[in-house]
């Protein structure tokens, strides 16, 4: 029997957004809702951004954003809470995601 893998949506809120030092841009995440995704799982995931005036923007996640300490699936869980480093989806280095936008991981 073959086995099937389901895909789960998560739905996050851009609390903060800035420019990475080097590239991309870093995006300070809440969940609105849910049990969140393993952290394995959102690294190199794409994500589908869509501000509140209905523009989107696809979304690939670089890595994680250090300087709050080291993430982990605990620490996602309990706070709700992540920092990640993204890029455009297209390789445009700074993407418009800003505060207020939603984010939609399927992982």
């Amino acid at each position: 029997m073959p086995t099937q893998t389901r895909t789960q949506s998560h739905v996050f809120r851009v609390i903060d957004a800035m420019d990475a030092p080097h590239r991309g841009r870093v995006v300070r995440l809440r969940l609105k809702g849910g049990q969140p995704p393993a952290l394995r799982d959102l690294k190199g995931a794409t994500l589908r951004a869509r501000s509140p005036e209905g523009e989107e923007e696809i979304l690939r996640v670089v890595g994680f954003f250090l300087p709050g300490g080291r993430p982990s699936d605990a620490r996602l869980s309990r706070t709700g809470r992540i920092d990640l480093m993204v890029e455009g989806e297209n390789g445009q280095d700074r993407p418009l995601v800003s505060t207020q936008w939603e984010i939609h991981a399927s992982v």
